[in-house]
């Protein structure tokens, strides 16, 4: 008994470490084109892709220590859960915030000058901050697994768990593609001005 608790306190803390990092990430990623400056937008992607790096490292630690420790660990399979969005992530989202970061670094002469419209539309991106929630749902509906909570393959519990992160996906997709249609559509104004427009502004 005393071996089966410490293997799943064991499992709790690696699946809580990756939720935490995961929902740490996704706020973060929320914030990105609340961002004043465009310093301050780097400073965050920059953060932001250090954490991506500490999650990675999270789901690797997690075979590895669960095959060094003896025993049955569920571990794993929940581990499983934010496999999928996190593998997004890393091939998407993360060459987005590099891309992101490239565009802020076009500003660093000018650290106090406010975002432009346009890379505050590109800080908003689905694939940036939606994989990244969804990851950290994820793993958090992993912890009544790690905690043997739950079976896998499911029973009632997990399919109720299921169809309720379902709703939530849909909701954060649709979420973030409502905010950048938005911000795109403010970066194009000026754009879609005519030239009578434009001169009368520049006379008021």
């Amino acid at each position: 008994m005393k071996a089966v608790f410490v293997n799943t306190m064991g499992d709790l803390i690696l699946i809580g470490a990756l939720a935490a990092v995961w929902l740490a990430a996704g706020l973060l990623a929320d914030g990105l084109p609340i961002a004043g400056t465009a310093s301050e937008l780097r400073r965050r992607a920059r953060l932001l892709s250090m954490l991506v790096a500490a999650g990675a490292a999270v789901f690797v630690a997690v075979p590895v220590l669960t095959g060094v420790l003896p025993g049955d660990s569920s571990a794993p399979a929940a581990a499983l859960l934010p496999a999928v969005p996190a593998l997004i992530v890393l091939t998407v989202t993360a060459r987005r915030l590099t891309m992101l970061r490239r565009a802020a670094g076009a500003f660093a002469t000018a650290p106090l000058a406010p975002l432009p419209p346009a890379l505050r539309a590109a800080a908003a991106h689905p694939l940036i901050a939606a994989p990244l929630q969804v990851t950290g749902l994820a793993a958090l509906i992993g912890l009544p697994i790690a905690g043997d909570l739950v079976a896998v393959p499911g029973t009632d519990m997990a399919g109720i768990a299921i169809t309720v992160a379902g709703a939530a996906v849909l909701a954060i997709g649709v979420r973030h593609a409502a905010r950048h249609s938005r911000l795109s559509l403010l970066a194009l104004a000026p754009i879609r001005r005519t030239p009578r427009e434009l001169s009368s502004t520049r006379l008021g």
